[in-house]
C-alpha cells in the first residue's frame, strides 16, 4: 500500500488541492450540496476543544503525504510543509469572505498533523530493528 502513493503521488497532490480548495472557497461547497445552505457546514461528530472536521482532514492528508514522501530526507520537509499549510490555510480565514479563524479549527489542523508525525517518526525509527 505505501508503494502506491510514493509512485502516484498524484493522490498526494489531489488531496492537496481538494483541501486547499474547501478551505479558500467563500462559504462551505459540502454544506450546499448536503443542505442547500452555502453558509451551513457538515458536521461529522461533535467538537470537543477542537474542531474535528478539521482533525480529520488533516489526518487524511498527513496519512497520504506520509506515505508518499516515506524517505528520511522527505520526513522533515513534509512535516514542515502539513505543518504549515494547516496554519497558513486557517491564517487565510481572517480574509475570506463567509469564513471565520478560530483556535479550535487550527488546533484541530495542527493536531491531525501532530499526531501522524508522531507515528510515523516511531514507525521510521523502529524500522531498523
Amino acid at each position: 500500500m505505501i508503494n502506491i502513493f510514493s509512485r502516484y503521488k498524484f493522490i498526494f497532490y489531489f488531496f492537496n488541492f481538494v483541501i486547499i480548495f474547501l478551505y479558500l472557497f467563500p462559504g462551505s461547497i459540502l454544506g450546499f450540496f448536503l443542505y442547500g445552505d452555502i453558509k451551513k457546514q457538515p458536521q461529522i461528530t461533535p467538537d470537543f476543544w477542537i474542531s474535528t472536521n478539521h482533525l480529520y482532514a488533516f489526518l487524511i492528508l498527513s496519512v497520504v503525504g506520509f506515505f508518499t514522501f516515506n524517505k528520511i530526507k522527505q520526513f522533515k520537509i513534509i512535516s514542515i510543509y502539513l505543518i504549515l499549510l494547516s496554519i497558513i490555510l486557517e491564517f487565510l480565514h481572517l480574509v475570506i469572505p463567509e469564513r471565520s479563524f478560530q483556535f479550535s479549527d487550527l488546533f484541530g489542523n495542527l493536531i491531525g498533523v501532530v499526531i501522524v508525525v508522531i507515528i510515523s517518526f516511531f514507525l521510521k525509527k523502529n524500522e531498523k530493528y
